[in-house]
């Protein structure tokens, strides 16, 4: 078996010690190439080398971004020309939140994650799942538009001045972003085949997987329905009150949660979900900004990529 190692060194929870265990435990059982990313991008252009050579495994250690920058590099997107060639996709987690790994049942620990995916891979243990495309680019768990892509945008710019994406920050952060909203009107309408539009929308998520996030070890369920077998889940919040809000915000925290509110509308199975904006809002894709779009495409495209993780 022939395997690429994309490691991201920058990874806010990427070590030279489990780097190490981990290249030893694949190179100890198949033919390994070991590849560090060194810029934006990087991690695409890998994938892509690595399904060209028509390498059997690719497996990420990094987080959530790395992952979702891999995937758009070696799979095509729907209409476009298919490969001969695909590998499988395996997942250390390296990150802050690394939430495609954990709602894979993909252990947190990269250490007992390395030793899982061996496991696995000796089992030749592989998942069909099912993605989501946001105009042109797949993303593998969440995407979302308003209120969370603003708080990428100000993550992000946070990373760039050298600060770590702690989950306490991310929940300064929401907060600040969310009195910020609140000033201005709902621009957000969905349009979902088979549906009346629904409008007077303030921010949405549109998910491919539950949970949405972890907030430390605490899963954050918006769509407890949606999985990587179904369709989209779509959360749409129709208010910006604190109020209504803290209650929402209340049962997605909850232990078997199922949020429900009339000012919340949701779906956790749809094919599609067209989102339109009166002016440019910010749209976030696996934990990045991605920029500011008037409108956005997002379908689901079942049975697409096989990764190494356990069986559902």
């Amino acid at each position: 078996m022939r395997t690429l190692l994309i490691v991201n060194p920058n990874a806010t929870s990427t070590t030279r010690s489990t780097r190490d265990l981990l290249a030893h435990a694949l190179e100890s059982r198949t033919q390994l190439t070991v590849r560090h990313t060194e810029h934006r991008g990087h991690a695409a252009e890998l994938a892509r080398w690595a399904a060209d050579t028509r390498m059997d495994l690719i497996v990420v250690h990094g987080g959530d971004g790395t992952v979702n920058e891999t995937v758009n590099g070696f799979l095509p997107l729907p209409g476009e020309p298919q490969r001969e060639w695909l590998p499988r996709l395996g997942v250390i987690p390296g990150g802050s939140a690394n939430v495609f790994a954990r709602s894979l049942g993909i252990e947190p620990d990269p250490v007992t994650a390395t030793n899982q995916l061996i496991d696995l891979v000796a089992d030749d243990a592989d998942r069909r799942i099912g993605l989501g495309v946001a105009d042109d680019r797949w993303f593998l768990f969440s995407a979302g538009v308003g209120l969370d892509a603003d708080v990428c945008e100000a993550i992000d710019a946070k990373r760039a001045a050298g600060k770590t994406a702690t989950p306490a920050r991310y929940l300064r952060t929401t907060v600040r972003q969310f009195f910020r909203a609140k000033r201005h009107a709902p621009q957000v309408r969905l349009d979902i085949p088979g549906n009346e539009p629904v409008t007077d929308v303030h921010y949405a998520f549109v998910t491919n997987a539950s949970p949405w996030t972890y907030l430390d070890n605490t899963p954050v369920v918006t769509n407890p329905g949606t999985t990587f077998e179904s369709g989209l889940g779509v959360f749409a919040m129709r208010t910006m009150g604190v109020l209504p809000t803290l209650l929402v915000a209340r049962q997605l925290l909850a232990a078997h949660g199922d949020p429900k509110s009339r000012t919340l509308f949701r779906d956790d199975d749809v094919a599609a979900v067209t989102v339109t904006a009166a002016e440019p809002i910010g749209l976030q894709i696996d934990g990045d900004f991605i920029g500011r779009r008037n409108m956005v495409n997002f379908t689901a495209v079942p049975d697409i990529l096989d990764v190494v993780a356990p069986k559902p």
